[in-house]
């Protein structure tokens, strides 16, 4: 049904896709986007040092380099992208996935259909109201998505349960956001920005395996502390 609505809706939609060193995962998550639905996939190449870029480019997608390193970074150089195109042929929506392959693309009329239907602004992918595939988050995702959903409820009021990067927002909404985090605090500072400026938020569940290759996160020890510390000032910064 979601499918139905989306194609009878025409709307414009760009993806996004952050990316360092994903050469082994990112073609298959370009390939795997419905790509009917989509107008520009983004691949934004966060100086890799593999072949991430020209394996994205070979998919069928537009590659820009963001040299800067970084997560946040990444999705700012995509932003720009779409912001430098005139006014007239900027999108409706606008979807984050990353290149790792451990989202799964092909649930993109999934999650735009809220914001289709219902008139939400945000949308994030839940992984935890999903199916999780065994072992495709650590115990400290886990427990540092509990943390800091609970603690966005207290300050903020909205509801969410994933800070997953599967998600979808209106662009003139992503634009009011006014989006700066360069790493770890991208994906909390846009729902709390979201919830502060009165958004319709929502979450959609979505599947989750195991990603290609090693986290840059979770895989280690210090980018796990790293990006715990990050998001936490990022929610308390925002109050």
């Amino acid at each position: 049904m979601h499918v139905a609505i989306l194609l009878a809706s025409s709307p414009v939609i760009d993806v996004i896709i952050p990316a360092y060193n994903e050469e082994d995962s990112i073609a298959l998550v370009v390939n795997e986007l419905p790509k009917a639905q989509v107008r520009d996939i983004i691949v934004c190449n966060n100086n890799s040092r593999d072949h991430t870029a020209e394996r994205g480019a070979a998919a069928g997608a537009v590659v820009v380099t963001e040299k800067r390193a970084g997560y946040g970074s990444a999705c700012l150089k995509g932003m720009q992208y779409i912001e430098d195109r005139p006014q007239a042929e900027w999108p409706d929506i606008v979807v984050f996935v990353d290149g790792d392959h451990s989202d799964y693309p092909e649930q993109l009329p999934e999650l735009v259909a809220p914001i289709l239907t219902d008139g939400v602004d945000l949308v994030i992918g839940s992984r935890a109201l999903g199916d999780l595939e065994p072992g495709s988050m650590q115990p400290q995702q886990i427990f540092g998505n509990w943390l800091a959903t609970t603690l966005i409820k207290m300050i903020y009021g909205n509801e969410f349960t994933d800070l997953g990067p599967f998600r979808a927002i209106r662009y003139s909404a992503l634009r009011q956001l006014e989006m700066e985090d360069p790493d770890f605090g991208w994906t909390v500072e846009m729902q709390v920005k979201a919830a502060k400026a009165g958004m319709k938020c929502v979450e959609v569940p979505v599947r989750y395996r195991k990603r290609i290759g090693q986290s840059k996160i979770s895989g280690t020890l210090k980018g796990t502390i790293l990006a715990g510390h990050k998001i936490l000032w990022t929610i308390f910064k925002l109050i």
